[in-house]
């Protein structure tokens, strides 16, 4: 059975970056794809970014450049690094899994809020 807890989330002000941490229990962590998604009031939910190798990485057009999501297969770890945070960023952020191959994301974890507020 796959677990996701996401970390990281919090206040921070316009111009400012956060390090949203996602930990993964369960086995065989290298052979799943991990995503983080959003979801900002009012909104349907969005892919952010996903990984799976660093040379199969996706990311949300408009959020290349400020955004990099990065794994650790040794900690089954992943990361979203936030960069030069905008109030239009602010949203629950959640961690995602799936099995190579797969067409959905079948693990999730709880969500993180990250607020972007002078």
């Amino acid at each position: 059975q796959v677990q996701l807890l996401e970390s990281g989330g919090g206040l921070v002000q316009p111009g400012g970056s956060l390090r949203l941490s996602c930990a993964f229990s369960g086995r065989a962590f290298s052979m799943y794809v991990m995503a983080w998604f959003r979801q900002a009031p009012g909104k349907e939910r969005e892919l952010v970014a996903a990984t799976y190798v660093p040379s199969a990485t996706y990311y949300e057009d408009s959020l290349k450049g400020r955004f990099t999501i990065s794994r650790d297969n040794a900690k089954n770890m992943v990361y979203l690094q936030m960069n030069n945070l905008q109030p239009e960023d602010t949203a629950i952020y959640y961690c995602a899994a799936k099995v190579r191959g797969d067409q959905d994301y079948s693990y999730w974890g709880q969500g993180t809020q990250v607020t972007v507020s002078s």
